[in-house]
């Protein structure tokens, strides 16, 4: 199976606590040796929302807060490239053409962000059309996708199976609620949508929970999202 992995950046190292990092690297391990292609799009998370909220406040151009976003997932992506043991290129790729061309050479293909108004949802989404992945997984710090933003509303509840259309349809009307987080974001949906890519969209906090939705073991609670009929 050809897999594109997103894991958000609060989800593989909200503290830079290396264990963490480890086990993450550790189940992509596994999945390869188990025969799968994987490619890896990490997030910046925390550390790159701090170093944003510092610039805009000495007046930076959003264009730069993206910039620099960026930049904190390309690190965010070295410190995965360091804790695993399959073969992978020991610089993140910077444009999806590179991550491509590492899948067709066996290695892990591992990036951060690439262009300013893409978030690392988009990235992963367009990854996963270029190669024409089996499936993307957004590893993100809730269990699915719900019908409102649960940290703010408390009758929130999570969708198992949801269209490509219904993501698209739910996330649009979260992300007008003024505060709400999506797990996935809107342009990310539409290009699943799009290219009729299947996803799950789980809670990666533990990083065995990726390896079982890859290995379609039943145990992982999530939203899966298939192609519009």
């Amino acid at each position: 199976m050809r897999v594109v992995v997103s894991i958000g950046g609060s989800v593989l190292a909200p503290d830079l606590a290396p264990g963490r990092v480890r086990g993450h690297a550790a189940v992509i391990d596994e999945l390869v040796a188990a025969g799968h292609e994987v490619a890896v799009v990490v997030g910046g998370g925390g550390v790159a929302r701090d170093y944003i909220g510092t610039a805009r406040e000495l007046g930076a151009s959003e264009y730069d807060l993206d910039v620099l976003g960026i930049a904190v997932t390309r690190l965010n992506a070295r410190l995965l490239v360091a804790a695993l043991r399959s073969e992978a290129s020991p610089e993140p790729a910077v444009e999806h053409a590179e991550a491509r061309a590492s899948l067709r050479r066996g290695e892990v293909a591992v990036m951060g962000g690439t262009v300013p108004g893409h978030t690392t949802d988009a990235v992963a989404a367009l990854l996963g059309e270029s190669v024409e992945s089996d499936l993307v997984v957004f590893a993100t710090s809730v269990p699915g996708v719900f019908s409102a933003d649960p940290k703010r509303d408390d009758t929130a509840e999570r969708f198992d199976r949801l269209s490509a259309a219904e993501l698209v349809d739910i996330i649009a009307s979260i992300e007008l609620s003024a505060g709400s987080n999506a797990p996935v974001d809107l342009l990310a949906a539409k290009v699943l949508q799009r290219s009729g890519l299947r996803a799950i969209v789980l809670d990666g906090t533990d990083p065995e929970r990726i390896g079982a939705a890859v290995e379609d073991d039943g145990s992982v609670e999530g939203t899966e999202v298939v192609p519009d009929a």
